[in-house]
């Protein structure tokens, strides 16, 4: 019998479980709900529990270092939980990123980011049916711009395109260098889930002041949509920058990576 060749070996967890057995459609429902789980999980601690009671009495809130956990939490537990079947990519700049890279399959690329879209949206939809259950709840939720990113008088701290683009951008790049470096090391595949999610909160911390923090397309799509015009008419900002960065880091860390004959 011809031996099955792995359709993916982009991390350490593939390699080891052998991603051949695991259909097409199973790794898009791992992405579904890796997705699902990061933005439900991130987003509703900003919606719910980043400022409580309110913005101008927040004495049992979490604020920005809760939020930027939240993400960093849901994180870990989805590639914990679904990252050997799919990569835990939950995210188009990583998948497009490790495509750069040479470290994911090109044919599930866009099954990939159909999938991760999706569970996005799944997500903040249900923040909105729970918003809905409070009267003005979610027309406030929606006034303040329902979590999503924005530049200008949308950024939280009022930072211009040209500096929310540039975090965008850059912080993407070093996310995916971060991934592309430890799931490389087999020695640290116990590991992998809870580095790149502290990265994830670390770029948090950084950046929700500057953009309230994308980095993930797939993110910024389910929250604009609920959002109303402004996040709307600014999305293309996190949908371009955080894929740029992540392309051009996967490309460095791959020619970066190739051995050079010595003579």
């Amino acid at each position: 019998m011809a031996k099955k060749t792995p359709v993916s070996t982009s991390t350490s967890e593939q390699r080891r479980e052998d991603a051949a057995v695991w259909s097409p459609l199973a790794r898009y429902a791992s992405e579904f709900f890796g997705t699902f789980l990061l933005v439900l999980g991130g987003v509703g601690t900003a919606l719910f529990a980043a400022n409580v009671p309110s913005a101008t009495d927040n004495q049992q809130g979490v604020g920005y270092l809760g939020v930027a956990l939240a993400f960093g939490l849901t994180l870990v537990a989805g590639i914990s939980a679904v990252g050997h079947i799919s990569g835990g990519h939950f995210n188009p700049a990583v998948t497009l990123g490790l495509l750069a890279a040479g470290r994911t399959d090109a044919r599930h690329v866009a099954g990939y980011i159909v999938s991760q879209v999706v569970g996005g949206l799944v997500a903040t939809s249900i923040l909105a049916a729970v918003l809905s259950g409070k009267s003005g709840a979610f027309a406030a939720a929606r006034e303040g711009g329902f979590a999503s990113n924005g530049y200008g008088e949308a950024s939280p701290s009022g930072f211009g395109l040209g500096s929310v683009f540039l975090t965008e951008a850059v912080l993407t790049g070093v996310f995916i260098a971060v991934i592309l470096s430890i799931t490389a090391k087999q020695e640290y595949q116990a590991v992998a889930p809870l580095g790149i999610g502290l990265t994830l909160t670390l770029i948090h911390l950084v950046s929700i002041p500057v953009s309230n923090t994308s980095v993930n397309p797939a993110r910024s799509i389910a929250a604009a949509v609920y959002g109303g015009a402004t996040p709307l008419a600014q999305l293309w900002v996190f949908i371009v920058a955080p894929i740029l960065g992540g392309v051009v880091a996967g490309l460095v860390v791959r020619v970066a990576g190739r051995k050079r004959l010595t003579s």
